[in-house]
């Protein structure tokens, strides 16, 4: 097989390779997605990947060399970005995350793009890497789950919680994401994240992960989600239960990997060959 990261796999001209637009229902809005679906009859296996905030990255890199590996890749936007529909809100992306799921489950969907969605894993940076670890500890049929540079938003909240000026400067640093975004703002997303507190600590998901694989990215170089506070105290939760299927590292670059990105996508690659 062809190396993905360096290659293009040859064209199946009677099942060949298509990039279709799709679209999802979640909240009374309508979510735009992509799906990267491979050459081949399939069916193949899918993965979801669930952006950050406000979602600069996208990780479009990481779809297309999952295509040639052989996974169809979605990417899509939650409600309330990027000329989406609806407000923005934490648990609208946790909301939307499960409704895409299970619209990929959909037999028609499926059948129409060659999809394998008992072969289904999330993988997500930031924001999304919670949203990640979230969907998958409530649906217990997702294969796989992946978080990268995870944000802990548990953690934070008690932060915010306990220090009225490391609230402040989450309240300005939200503020400073929200032009791509509709229907919030910095106090009301700090407010949230309190409201849902200890539910939302990314620690106390390990129970439900326990058995299915989980890779943890963390990034030792990024002042959005400090390996210490974000990535080492989950590691720590999630060995301690212990979830069997544990996978973790951290590497020495920012929080969009921004120089490590081939490394991140051979670890993502690794990952799943052995586990989806």
């Amino acid at each position: 097989m062809a190396d993905p990261l360096a290659a293009d796999p040859p064209r199946d001209p009677g099942f060949p390779a298509t990039t279709p637009a799709l679209t999802f229902h979640s909240g009374g809005a309508t979510l735009l997605g992509v799906l990267h679906v491979p050459a081949g009859r399939g069916p193949h296996p899918v993965v979801v990947l669930l952006h950050g905030f406000p979602g600069n990255e996208r990780n479009f890199d990481l779809a297309q060399v999952l295509r040639r590996a052989g996974y169809a890749s979605l990417v899509f936007h939650y409600r309330g970005s990027w000329g989406v529909g609806g407000s923005w809100s934490w648990g609208h992306v946790l909301e939307d995350a499960a409704a895409v799921v299970a619209g990929l489950r959909d037999r028609d969907l499926a059948a129409a793009h060659r999809l394998d969605p008992r072969r289904l894993a999330l993988i997500g940076h930031s924001l999304g890497g919670f949203a990640a670890l979230m969907t998958a500890a409530a649906d217990p049929s997702i294969a796989a789950v992946a978080s990268v540079a995870g944000f802990d938003f548990g953690t934070v909240a008690a932060l915010c919680r306990a220090d009225p000026s490391v609230r402040e400067s989450y309240v300005e640093a939200f503020n400073g994401e929200l032009a791509p975004l509709r229907g919030t703002g910095g106090e009301a997303l700090v407010e949230e994240m309190e409201a849902a507190g200890e539910s939302w600590r990314l620690a106390g998901l390990a129970p439900l992960l326990a058995d299915r694989p989980v890779l943890l990215v963390g990034t030792s170089l990024d002042t959005v989600t400090p390996h210490d506070v974000h990535h080492e105290r989950v590691v720590a939760a999630y060995g301690a239960q212990p979830v069997k299927h544990l996978e973790h590292h951290v590497f020495p670059t920012d929080h969009a990997l921004s120089d490590h990105r081939v490394t991140l996508a051979r670890t993502i690659l690794d990952f799943l060959a052995r586990h989806s």
